[in-house]
């Protein structure tokens, strides 16, 4: 007997998003504001130093950003993210004109590598380095610190233009104030006349100096923590790997890929056309990935329910488990060591070097 009846075609999951209620908005400065919510339940698990994939549309298209959480689990009761103004930000100008108490925002899970564990019976010297907004998720880990390890002690060495620009002040002051563990060292760029810190451009030198001291105490495991512009990062790092500071002691964040960027903009004459099998919701789906386009967007362009975020190969929102074939990425720097090397990589800017190509996203 024959059917004469097709099978409707079942249309696309929709994304599992946890809808967060805004508790409390707080102006940080004139361009920034943090904005926490009430817990959910069940309470959201998040470690510190992890982020939060906000979820939006405009213009009737969905769009997604990525902000670090700027509480501590163990300290906050709720939940809060930290934005800044960028100029001609889509999210960051809606989110510090629009946001207030009450408004429910749509977030993806929790995520992120920038984190560590914490014990009673550690005693480290948590180094951290940050600039602008790039404070956010070290606020996290310096309170997670304070609140879980006596015999630690934590030194922050903050950028910020001047003044006025300077992210949490008042809390820093107040917790600095609190607990002898915690040392805060403002470097301003363009401070007033008043300032006596430090000021100017970071320098290899400066950084040079607090490492050496921080190595030098040798009852403390010094780790270090980095977020910020892409110069202090990078100037971070040449002056920890000058010094021979073994890379599991340092852990890094940037809201920005300079690699990931050029690669869009990289010639890719002679590239093929790959087929690439993509395991998703325990479904496989066969993607047609063009040499200018990554495999998300090959994905996203069947309407395939394929997480992701900052597209630009930080946020690790898109991992995936590679099972056969080679993938190149633009940009790695989301993934840990221990990530690579269990054969994960990021659809946002993976693009397939065989044939074989098979990922499961998890």
């Amino acid at each position: 007997m024959f059917n004469l009846f097709k099978k409707k075609k079942e249309a696309p999951k929709k994304p599992s998003y946890l809808p967060l209620k805004v508790r409390e908005v707080v102006k940080e400065t004139a361009d920034t504001v943090s904005i926490y919510f009430e817990q959910p339940d069940p309470y959201l698990d998040y470690k510190p130093g992890q982020f939060l994939t906000l979820v939006m549309d405009f213009e009737g298209k969905e769009q997604r950003r990525s902000y670090s959480l700027c509480t501590s689990p163990y300290v906050d009761p709720f939940p809060g993210i930290s934005v800044k103004r960028v100029p001609g930000g889509l999210f960051s100008n809606f989110l510090n004109e629009k946001i207030h108490p009450g408004k429910t925002l749509n977030v993806l899970k929790p995520l992120g590598n920038f984190t560590t564990d914490f014990h009673s019976k550690n005693q480290k010297h948590f180094f951290l380095i940050g600039g602008g907004s790039g404070i956010t998720p070290l606020m996290g880990i310096l309170k997670s610190v304070i609140a879980n390890e006596p015999k630690s002690k934590v030194t922050l060495l903050y950028c910020s233009r001047h003044e006025e620009h300077i992210i949490f002040k008042k809390e820093l002051d107040a917790l600095e104030e609190k607990y002898e563990q915690l040392t805060v060292i403002h470097n301003l760029s363009q401070p007033t006349e008043a300032w006596t810190g430090l000021k100017g451009r970071l320098t290899r030198e400066t950084i040079s100096d607090f490492v050496k001291k921080a190595e030098a105490e040798g009852e403390f495991q010094t780790e270090y923590f980095i977020c910020g512009p892409e110069g202090i990062l990078e100037t971070s790092i040449e002056v920890l790997d000058s010094l021979t500071i073994d890379s599991s002691k340092v852990h890094k964040e940037s809201f920005y890929s300079a690699a990931a960027e050029a690669a869009q903009h990289e010639s890719h004459e002679g590239a093929l056309t790959r087929d690439v099998t993509i395991l998703l919701e325990g479904e496989e789906h066969l993607v047609s990935v063009a040499p200018d386009t990554t495999i998300l967007e090959a994905g996203l362009d069947k309407n395939l329910n394929m997480p992701f975020s900052c597209q630009s190969g930080l946020c690790t929102a898109c991992r995936g488990k590679l099972i056969s074939g080679e993938v190149k990425m633009d940009e790695d720097a989301g993934l840990s060591e221990n990530e690579i090397k269990e054969g994960y990589v990021l659809c946002c800017v993976g693009r397939p070097q065989t044939s074989d190509v098979k990922i499961s996203i998890e």
